[in-house]
């Protein structure tokens, strides 16, 4: 891990583990190209990976044909109104109404370790094992300067990129797109890779050959979003799991995001990720500043799988904080799917003390322990202990649950607010909305608007209330509708574009509020399932639950797309009842155990009614997760087979990172009839190490599990799963 600037070259280098990126500056004006970004090079001069000295040349050499020039040169931070004809990484309009910038570097700086992004999620790091590069770039006509910030780690192939813009001029500008990141390089016949879904159905992988023009995967929710990730990957067109290069990007943000590809006419391709310019703007008065999420870039010369061990690696140890970032986490049983909003103190006691006498650790109440909140189309918004069902109120319930040994979490809409509330009542002026429109409902409820600092204020206040009141060691934030009908009575005419961003900034700030004064909670985010399960929460809470559908088989799709980006310590993931709630699919209980384990790891069923079997299976469960739940929190995750892909099976493995032990989970969707055992080939093992199955008797070489493989006998029946245990011998 290092940068350096070679002034003979007129280049920054950014090495990391195994490899580098390369920035050079041409032409007397300064203009930042982006050379390289691949494999680690021994050398420092690739600039003439910038093309400069062929045609069009630079503007130096050749003026008249500037535009040229403008539209294929390799831009780091490309800008609209210019001549580049590509997409552009900035928009600003002027006070006269124009939309032009140039910006060209003014000045650099290298340093140890990284800053802190002001009200926004980053990743982090120390002195010691991070290193990170300024370039200040600057519009000498309209004298806005932008920063661009470049972050390396020890030990891993990922840069974080973030931009600030600063108006020093004497008139304002408006701000009507930055985006976090953009990278320009040549197109090798690459595959797009973005992770799309809906409801019930998150992060499901879709690939597909890049195509010329612009192609993009993008939210204007109000939410990172069920139906598209802030992610892309391109890939080489023969790059698997294991081999091949590949370069992906994550936006480490929570509200309307975008990240698109440009493959123009000389097979140059554009790739970049940010805010979403739809429906955005951004008034900058002279003197002040704006700062960009941030996004990171992650190369890969080891196929999908290495990248996606990347960000596991980077998001472990450089994003997630708190005490529970390296921890293994209660198993817990939430009350949702068991009661719904039929539940009272007797009725939560008596899923706790048959939870607890089964071993399960945390008895979490959800939605519909507050004011009158008897189903879902009301009383969002008041806060209050509703002690006709939390009878004897909320202390004596958590008291009795900790007499049982267990902890208790508690559930909170924070956001939202229902137009059947007392809250609605005296504030209706708190909600989102657009003043001569009917705001449109869903679920029945708007969205308070969370952009005011009155209002942010009110909701803090009300929850730690709550939280102060009685040993709460568990919150899970949900927000369960999108926003729409955008409008806040704070903000003036011409900065009703800044709502969508000033409210996920209102969100940061809570959920920073309430992780500082309760530093022990164990927070985990939720947007009715996973509409916001993305980097920016992460930094927040170590874990966010993945998706409503808990059904195991859907699971499979779900949980191979979360882990194509976030590590497995990430996924909220439970056992539940069947026939399933989503889908009506029955599946062994077994089966559910091994896939939730994958995760988190808790149930969401009422534990007094379940089948006498099931119920008598817990204890065992409640021992595997103790068992493996460090090795899979904290391993190396490796994709082995694909239910999405063969429609047959599902098969994945997490290895420690000493390489002494792993763990193989193989999922058989469907049964064959007439066949013999699958051959399964392990990966991520030391080829020289002997191992062992646990259970067998006989030893191999690691190399021999990974080139010859093991055998999978064909269990009888659809659904069935097994936990292969591999250990040094």
């Amino acid at each position: 891990m290092n940068i350096t600037y070679s002034e003979a070259a007129k280049c920054f280098k950014l090495d990391m583990a195994d490899a580098s990126y390369v920035i050079g500056i041409v032409d007397e004006e300064k203009f930042v190209g982006h050379a390289y970004f691949g494999k680690k090079l021994g050398e420092e001069d690739v600039a003439y990976l910038l093309r400069t000295g062929e045609a069009p040349f630079t503007p130096e050499q050749n003026a008249r044909d500037r535009l040229s020039f403008l539209d294929c040169f390799p831009m780091e931070y490309p800008t609209g109104g210019i001549g580049d004809f590509r997409e552009s990484a900035i928009e600003v309009r002027d006070n006269g109404g124009h939309r032009a910038l140039q910006l060209n570097l003014k000045d650099y700086r290298i340093y140890e370790g990284k800053k802190a992004l002001p009200g926004l999620p980053a990743t982090w790091g120390s002195e010691k094992d991070t290193r990170t590069l300024e370039l200040t770039l600057e519009d000498k006509v309209l004298q806005v300067e932008v920063i661009l910030s470049y972050s390396v780690f020890e030990g891993i192939d990922a840069v974080a990129r973030h931009t600030k813009v600063i108006n020093k001029g004497n008139a304002p500008v408006m701000l009507e797109k930055v985006m976090s990141a953009s990278i320009d390089m040549d197109d090798r016949e690459y595959d797009k890779l973005i992770l799309h879904g809906s409801w019930a159905r998150e992060r499901h992988i879709d690939r597909t050959p890049l195509n010329y023009g612009v192609q993009s995967t993008a939210s204007v929710r109000g939410e990172s979003g069920h139906q598209q990730q802030p992610f892309m990957a391109l890939l080489e067109k023969h790059a698997t799991e294991d081999v091949g290069e590949v370069y992906g990007i994550n936006l480490l943000y929570s509200g309307n995001c975008m990240t698109l590809v440009d493959k123009g006419q000389f097979d140059n391709v554009r790739l970049m990720s940010g805010i979403n310019p739809a429906r955005f703007g951004w008034k900058l008065n002279p003197g002040e500043e704006f700062q960009s999420p941030e996004a990171v870039l992650v190369y890969s010369s080891e196929g999908i799988g290495g990248m996606s061990r990347t960000f596991h690696d980077l998001y472990r140890t450089h994003l997630i904080r708190g005490e529970y970032r390296d921890k293994k986490r209660p198993i817990l049983i939430n009350n949702w799917e068991a009661t719904y909003f039929d539940f009272d103190t007797d009725k939560l006691l008596a899923i706790a003390r048959e939870a607890s006498a089964l071993g399960i650790e945390m008895l979490v109440m959800d939605d519909g322990w507050f004011g009158n909140r008897y189903d879902d189309n009301r009383a969002l918004g008041d806060w209050d202990v509703n002690e006709e069902k939390i009878k004897g109120g909320l202390k004596y319930l958590v008291d009795e649950v900790n007499k049982l040994g267990m902890k208790f979490g508690i559930w909170f809409e924070p956001e939202m607010i229902s137009p059947e509330s007392e809250l609605y009542r005296k504030h209706p002026d708190w909600a989102i909305q657009i003043p001569g429109r009917m705001a449109g409902l869903a679920r029945n409820q708007l969205v308070l608007d969370m952009s005011r600092a009155e209002i942010q204020d009110y909701v803090y206040e009300k929850m730690a209330a709550v939280l102060r009141s009685a040993n709460i060691e568990y919150v899970k934030w949900d927000m369960n509708r999108p926003l729409s009908d955008i409008g806040s009575l704070a903000l003036s005419p011409e900065c009703q574009g800044e709502l969508f961003h000033r409210y996920v900034l209102g969100l940061y700030r809570l959920q920073e509020r309430l992780i500082t004064d309760f530093p022990h909670l164990l927070l985990e985010n939720c947007s009715g399932g996973g509409a916001r399960f993305d980097a920016g929460m992460l930094y927040y809470s170590p874990q966010i639950w993945c998706s409503d559908d808990t059904d195991a088989i859907e699971r499979l799709m779900i949980q191979e797309g979360t882990a194509l980006i976030y590590p497995l310590s990430a996924m909220g993931a439970h056992v539940s009842d069947c026939p399933n709630h989503a889908v009506g699919r029955v599946t062994p209980f077994e089966t559910r155990g091994h896939v939730a384990l994958a995760g988190t790891f808790g149930y969401e069923l009422d534990v007094t009614k379940i089948p006498k079997e099931d119920r008598e299976m817990i204890p065992e469960q409640v021992k595997m997760y103790h068992k493996y739940n460090d090795l899979v929190r904290m391993g190396d995750y490796y994709r082995i087979a694909s239910y999405r892909e063969n429609h047959m099976y599902d098969c994945y493995m997490v290895v420690k990172k000493d390489k002494s032990e792993a763990l193989v989970t193989f999922v058989q969707v469907m049964g064959r009839p007439n066949s013999h055992s699958r051959r399964i080939l392990l990966k991520g093992l030391a080829p020289e190490k002997t191992y062992r199955i646990e259970g067998e008797e006989r030893t191999y070489l690691g190399s021999t599990l990974m080139q010859a493989g093991i055998l999978v006998e064909n269990i009888w029946g659809d659904f069935k799963s097994k936990l292969i245990h591999v250990i040094e011998a």
